[in-house]
């Protein structure tokens, strides 16, 4: 080994803490290096002859860098390399420097292709050395320092996304309380259908993400009704056929208006304006589904939407007695509803029943 150079400016306290592992079965060779690095400025290097020791403090911990000879009895630096590669995973950059007196073009290569990411000569050259073990570590901190930024990026985009999603969402209720509120004297006919939906998704066994989701998503169902003139939403009697087709557009006005959301919510919601009005048996609106074709969501909302408004008084008609919307879902098991939903709406029911028993 050629002589060290003499020590030049102080390293960075990043780089001179940097945990550094060299293997090597000659010792004399190791008690070089080792003193080279500390003469350099490192301060946290292990030095080992044992390539399975080296194994051990890998899997106990990931070192910054490894140096380590390639041509060793029992196991070479391949298979360190092949160790230390799947250990760090393929995403993440632990440098290897490997040290071979071969000048062999196939030793050169395989040490690349495990995953060396450099490679030196013996008898090796002191500055050169140097020089590489510090430009890998610099090479290994700039990793870091940008999965780190990545990260960053990642929690402020996580963060702006739920931002933005709250003011479109919160837009979309505050439009459809304000359609509903034209026939809903209390105006919480949506809040109602959107925790009854969710209770009604929890009872189906639903994960708690999809059941919130669709709490928030349905609470917005009835938004296109914001596009429906007062002469047809709030009409005392029956509506002609030609006023029934005008209201039947506020499921797509729903729709467009919770377009290309871009958060799963608002896609859902989308979703469950334009189908919570299709019925089981394929006669509904707007576009005549039937059975599992329509969305869970939009067969979920369908019966919370149908109980809470037939239960509800409106400036149009006084509120059904519960039992008797109760049985009209029932009567539409099949054929309105999906019988999974009213067998798990019927469920919602009953527990409702025994807590009020139980006061």
């Amino acid at each position: 080994m050629k002589p060290v150079p003499e020590a030049g400016t102080p390293l960075p306290a990043r780089l001179a803490t940097a945990s550094i592992i060299v293997v090597d079965d000659d010792e004399q060779v190791l008690s070089v290096i080792g003193r080279l690095l500390v003469r350099a400025g490192f301060s946290d290097i292990r030095v080992t002859s044992s390539p399975f020791q080296a194994l051990d403090w890998i899997s106990e911990k990931l070192p910054d860098l490894v140096l380590l000879d390639i041509h060793m009895p029992e196991l070479d630096g391949f298979g360190v390399l092949a160790h230390l590669r799947e250990r760090a995973g393929v995403d993440a950059f632990v440098p290897a420097l490997a040290m071979t007196g071969s000048h062999s073009p196939e030793t050169t290569r395989k040490a690349l292709h495990l995953g060396a990411k450099d490679l030196v000569r013996k008898p090796l050259d002191s500055a050169e050395l140097v020089l590489r073990v510090h430009n890998l570590l610099e090479m290994r901190f700039l990793y870091l320092d940008l999965e780190a930024e990545k990260c960053s990026l990642e929690d402020r985009l996580r963060k702006r996304t739920g931002e933005l999603w709250r003011v479109n969402i919160e837009t979309l209720q505050r439009l459809a309380y304000a359609a509903t509120f034209r026939d809903d004297a209390t105006g919480c006919h949506t809040r109602r259908v959107g925790d009854l939906s969710a209770r009604i998704a929890e009872a189906l066994g639903l994960d708690a993400l999809t059941v919130e989701r669709i709490r928030i998503a349905s609470s917005v169902h009835d938004v296109g009704k914001i596009g429906i003139a007062d002469d047809i939403l709030l009409k005392p009697g029956p509506l002609t056929p030609a006023e029934f087709e005008t209201m039947k557009e506020h499921t797509l006005i729903g729709a467009r208006l919770c377009a290309d959301g871009t958060s799963e919510e608002m896609r859902l919601a989308a979703i469950i304006a334009r189908t919570h009005h299709e019925r089981f048996d394929g006669t509904g609106y707007p576009s005549g589904l039937a059975g599992h074709h329509i969305p869970l969501a939009g067969r979920i909302v369908a019966v919370a939407d149908f109980f809470d408004a037939l239960n509800s008084e409106r400036p149009y008609r006084a509120a059904w007695p519960r039992e008797r919307v109760l049985d009209k879902i029932r009567e539409g098991s099949g054929t309105h509803f999906d019988p999974q939903i009213v067998e798990a709406f019927c469920r919602c029911m009953k527990s409702d029943l025994g807590s009020l028993n139980e006061e």
